[in-house]
């Protein structure tokens, strides 16, 4: 009879356990009175008394309550279990003893009830509905009486138990807390090491309930950590103590730092990481308070462990995250990407120090290189977080520690840092090895995922960070001609990586020295071939998902030679054109100046070399190889000459007048027209080009001279580099005039303006009445550099109008225009009405003419007899069919557009025949013709539908019937082509489209949301775009049981459609659509006034 009885008091301890002891839990954190109206009774002594009258009542409970019997049992065997002191004269450690039993009662009771928990089957009748709670799970209102005693155990049985320094002590949290730290008593029995083991041991068996744990580690972390960190790691004293006289015993301390280190495992790695960091000593937490000071000070064998502890947390799996996380969230964002995120972000001092942390390498790793391989990936991964707010906390802290690293540890940021961020665009260098493998063409070298990360990545640390270190700068270098090139690429088009390659381009070639930038701009420009380019074999391709990849380039076939020669001059022309755009960006800084004198010298070297080939040995004394490697080297040079003076054009069309920043650059450009003049005298091929250049230029120094710049003795230094220059033009110019105005200019020059002859007064005079001929005085007597750069703009825009045509003597011939071509003989002085059979039979047989003028001027004078009803031609409209559609198939443009005219134009005449032919062949030709065939006649049956009208209701089954099975064909060209003449045709059918627009819309919908190709999606949306347009303010009764799926459809593709082109349609849409909405809801205002007559 005993095991029954026993079983069923276990059967009851676990149906009513739990309540019973959250009950016991609630007396004993009663408040008390202290029984008396005394004044001169204090907060300590009414603790102390709540606490006593609690410990009494619950006694009193246990013995007397036989509802508390089996919790008195349960308590008196955890009790008997219990290996420590449960009674002692202080009464916060006997409150403290009973409450840790209490918690142990509740953790076996929840792992009881747990055990014995089975849900059964869910019933299949009702899916939906929620699973069966766990009876071990805690209400809201038992979680805070669990969290209300935990906070009394932690307060009363850890706290005050902590050394100095260790922790934070209670007095400096709440007043509460101030309170406890003077009511506990040290000297009683058991001794505080003790008590501080046995709460935390207890606390840690209570946790292994995973509920229990989470409310006990979510809170009180720290102070359980800093408990075990003084158990087990604290120093003893040095003499060394009899086993009698140990508090704890080794083993004891050795059971605490291994469960220190188990905690720090299964936490939240952030908590731990900001709570190590407060034990340690925050540098934010020290004080100029001297008493603050002393109590934020934490011991010299704390501040180590912490620092060890930390330096685990960081070489861990996502270490780096958790420091990040555990920093930020301590700072003040309570979780990342918190409502305290953006001001957390921008707080650059705690991005500091996560950096220094980050960079620091620390005693647990080998060495630097094996710590920098070990984190540099995760610092990568902070790039690459999608959720905005937490994105912008965690880019800051990795741009900062990017820069930081880079700083203390260049070769190693180099190696493991930027050789991976950069990798992507380091693979498609001319200078890089492709392996074979993936030399095949159409093989994708670098993803659309790869790619944009890499180059956000590079805008972010060299961009936002604008840090120019040199191994920054130098690891970018290398690959700036691929930079360059994937930029022109995306001029070409929309791309949300546009914006980004243009703020580092500009941003790099702002930051290196101006040789080294005016030699990078050689290398866009394509002037240096030895600077690293993107590699010939590859190329640049739009993805699926509106970014760029880079792919193996396709061979090129014997056929298409003159094509692609094509395609590189083209895409030379757009890269010069494109840093034209990206130099007129770089004017504040000068170097769209400094490039541009550099362009001048080159165009000095041209006529230099032009007159060199001129003496070059003759062909007799070469031989083959010799004579081809000069052929070869004048073909190079003149593809040079000509990129020169494609620059000098494309530069002065885009640059505007502030070119030129400072005298410095004034004085480049007039010497660069100088040395020319001088080249071109000294060949005796000076023409009236050279002459009016070199005038104008010895104009704009005596403008300069003459007052309109207030120049300086630093000024004047400059000057006397043109000394040379002007003096060898006096003795060498056979113009007397020219050598006396440039005899006068060094003059001038030399005296710092101090002697100045009339001849330089009245050039200055000359060319400022060139540039203002109404003599507007007072608006040239402003004393700045700004005039100096805007008169050798005026007199650079003269330049080189003159230099583009005759500079280096290359000739560029117009092309050659055929004359008309002539129409075939029956359509000469043709009139109305006088068509015979001959002349149509001359006309069908030109429609098979080799000669494609001819077959297209016969097929327009075809079309041309059946607009005007030619009874005879409409005759052998199947004949006329029959030529109109073979000529469909036609390569060239005029023919097959002029077929589809013709075509239209007949079947405006015989719709019934003509448009039934044409939609069996638009639908059923797949197998028969080419796509291109196909994609023909359906603009044939737009232009049929356009030209039909009203009409088109009468054709409408075929037609919409016709078009929705396109929409399901493979091609996606014909489904695209498909839905356009759809929307065509539903544009015109008003009212009569009836119920097939349930199927058009379901139709639309289906292919906006789930079709792959970019234009079918786009051509979906389209269609709803000319619907709407189309209908109007009649939309709202023919689309009203579908517009709500319509406007659904729309939102959809605005926030989730990846496509630009698309999403602007739906915007389009959106906007025609409240136009609609808004005229239906609030009609305009007509003041009208009815008369009416009455009878």
């Amino acid at each position: 009879m005993a095991a029954p009885q026993q079983a069923a008091d276990c059967g009851a301890l676990a149906t009513c356990g739990l309540e019973r002891i959250l009950e016991a839990l609630k007396v004993l954190l009663s408040p008390g009175g202290s029984g008396s109206s005394s004044l001169q009774i204090t907060k300590h002594d009414v603790l102390l008394a709540t606490l006593k009258s609690n410990l009494s009542i619950v006694e009193d409970k246990f013995r007397k309550d036989p509802y508390w019997k089996k919790l008195k049992l349960l308590r008196d065997e955890v009790a008997n279990k219990a290996e420590w002191p449960q009674n002692s004269v202080d009464v916060t450690w006997s409150f403290t003893s009973q409450t840790l039993l209490l918690l142990l009662c509740l953790k076996e009771t929840m792992m009881q009830l747990a055990a014995d928990f089975n849900p059964g089957q869910p019933n299949p009748r009702t899916p939906e509905a929620a699973p069966a709670l766990s009876p071990d799970t805690l209400s809201v209102s038992q979680q805070k009486t669990v969290q209300s005693v935990l906070q009394f155990v932690v307060t009363l049985g850890v706290c005050p138990y902590l050394r100095p320094g260790v922790g934070v002590p209670l007095r400096y949290r709440t007043e509460f807390g101030a309170v406890v730290q003077d009511l506990v008593c040290l000297d009683a029995a058991p001794d505080a090491t003790r008590r501080l083991y046995t709460s935390c041991r207890v606390l840690l068996t209570v946790a292994q309930h995973a509920s229990l744990g989470s409310l006990i580690f979510s809170r009180h972390f720290g102070d359980i950590a800093a408990g075990l960190c003084q158990l087990g790691f604290c120093p003893t004293k040095t003499k060394p103590l009899k086993p009698e006289e140990e508090v704890l015993t080794e083993e004891e301390r050795a059971l605490c730092r291994e469960a220190l280190r188990d905690i720090l495992d299964h936490v939240y790695q952030p908590l731990a990481v900001r709570e190590l960091l407060i034990l340690q000593g925050e540098p934010s937490q020290s004080c100029s308070d001297v008493k603050r000071e002393a109590r934020c000070r934490a011991p010299a064998w704390l501040r180590r462990l912490c620092g060890q502890l930390l330096s685990e947390r960081l070489m861990r799996l996502s270490g780096v995250q958790a420091v990040v996380r555990g920093v930020l969230e301590g700072a003040g964002a309570r979780a990342a990407g918190g409502s305290d995120a953006e001001a957390t972000a921008a707080d650059w001092r705690k991005c500091d120090l996560i950096a220094k942390i980050l960079a620091s390498c620390p005693q647990q790793s080998l060495s630097p290189e094996d710590y920098y391989r070990d984190i540099c990936p995760q610092i990568l991964d902070l790039f690459h977080f999608q959720d905005k707010l937490t994105a912008r906390q965690f880019q800051r802290v990795a741009t900062t520690t990017f820069i930081t690293m880079a700083g203390e540890r260049p070769q190693l940021a180099a190696k493991y840092l930027l050789k991976p961020m950069l990798a992507p665009l380091y693979r498609c260098l001319n200078t890089a090895e492709i392996p074979e493998s993936h030399m095949v063409p159409g093989t994708i070298l670098v993803t659309e995922e790869e790619l944009s990360r890499c180059i956000e990545d590079v805008f972010k640390v060299y961009v936002v960070g604008n840090e120019p270190l040199p191994v920054l700068v130098d690891s970018l270098l290398p690959i700036l001609g691929a930079l360059f090139s994937l930029y022109c690429f995306t001029k070409q088009s929309v791309s949300h990586i546009r914006s980004l390659c243009q703020e580092i381009l500009l941003w790099i070639l702002g930051k290196l020295e101006r040789k080294k930038a005016i030699a990078s701009l050689k290398g866009f420009a394509g002037l240096d071939k030895s600077v690293p380019s993107f590699h010939s074999l590859c190329q640049f391709r739009a993805a699926t998902q509106g970014g760029i990849m880079i792919t193996i380039k396709e061979a090129i076939c014997d056929g298409d030679e003159e094509e692609a020669l094509y395609q590189k001059v083209s895409s030379e022309q757009c890269q010069v054109e494109h840093l034209g755009d990206l130099l007129s960006h770089c004017q504040e800084c000068g170097l769209a100046g400094d490039f541009f004198i550099f362009c001048l010298k080159e165009l000095t070297h041209v006529a230099v070399e032009n007159e060199a080939e001129l003496k070059t040995k003759p062909y007799s004394s070469k031989s083959l190889l010799e004579l081809e490697q000069h052929q070869t080297l004048l073909l190079e040079n003149q593809e040079q000459r000509l990129l020169v003076l494609q620059l000098m054009a494309v530069l002065c069309e885009r640059m505007s007048e502030q070119i030129f920043t400072n005298i410095t650059q004034v004085v480049d450009f007039v010497a660069a027209t100088l040395q020319r003049a001088c080249a071109s005298l000294a060949h005796q091929a000076e023409s009236t080009v050279e002459s009016q250049t070199l005038s104008m230029s010895m104009g704009l120094v005596a403008v300069m001279l003459g007052g309109a710049v207030q120049l300086k003795s630093s000024d004047f230094a400059i000057l006397k580099q043109l000394l040379p220059l002007l003096e060898k033009v006096s003795s060498t110019h056979p113009d007397p005039v020219i050598q006396e105005l440039a005899v006068d200019l060094g003059i001038t020059i030399s005296t710092h303006g101090a002697f100045s002859t009339e001849a330089v007064s009245m050039a200055a005079q000359s060319t400022l009445n060139k540039k203002d001929p109404e003599g507007k005085r007072e608006e040239q007597q402003q004393t700045s550099h700004e005039r100096d750069t805007d008169d050798s703009h005026s007199l650079l825009k003269q330049q080189q109008s003159h230099e583009k045509v005759n500079q280096t003597g290359l000739k560029s011939d117009a092309p050659f225009i055929p004359p008309d071509v002539s129409e075939p003989s029956a359509t000469t002085n043709w009139k109305p009405g006088s068509i015979t059979s001959e002349q149509l039979q001359e006309v069908l047989l030109s429609t098979y003419d080799p000669e494609i003028p001819t077959r297209a001027a016969a097929l327009r004078t075809l079309s041309c007899w059946i607009e005007q009803r030619e009874a005879g031609v409409l005759e052998v409209q199947e004949k006329l069919l029959k030529v109109f559609l073979e000529n469909l198939e036609h390569e060239d443009t005029f023919v097959y557009l002029s077929a589809i005219q013709g075509v239209a134009l007949l079947s405006d005449v015989y719709p019934e025949k003509i448009l039934l032919s044409l939609l069996a062949q638009y639908d059923h030709g797949r197998d028969k013709h080419a796509p291109e065939t196909r994609m023909k006649v359906g603009e044939v049956l737009m232009r049929i539908v356009r030209a039909l009208g009203d009409m088109v209701s009468k054709y409408r089954e075929p037609l919409i019937h016709t078009f929705l099975r396109g929409v399901r064909d493979p091609d996606s060209a014909h489904r695209a082509s498909s839905l356009s003449n759809l929307g065509e045709l539903c544009q015109r059918l008003d009212f009569l489209l009836g119920s097939v627009v349930h199927e058009v819309t379901a139709c639309l919908i289906a292919v906006a949301k789930t079709d792959h190709e970019v234009q079918v999606r786009r051509a979906a949306i389209h269609v709803i775009v000319l619907l709407l347009r189309g209908l109007s303010q009649k939309a709202t009764e023919v689309l009203k049981d579908v517009l709500k799926d319509l406007y659904h459809l729309l939102k959809h593709v605005v926030h989730l459609e990846p496509d630009d082109v698309a999403k602007l349609h739906a915007q389009l849409a959106l906007e025609e659509l409240d136009e609609i909405m808004r005229n239906f809801l609030f009609p305009p205002q007509k003041l009208e006034k009815k008369i009416m007559v009455l009878p």
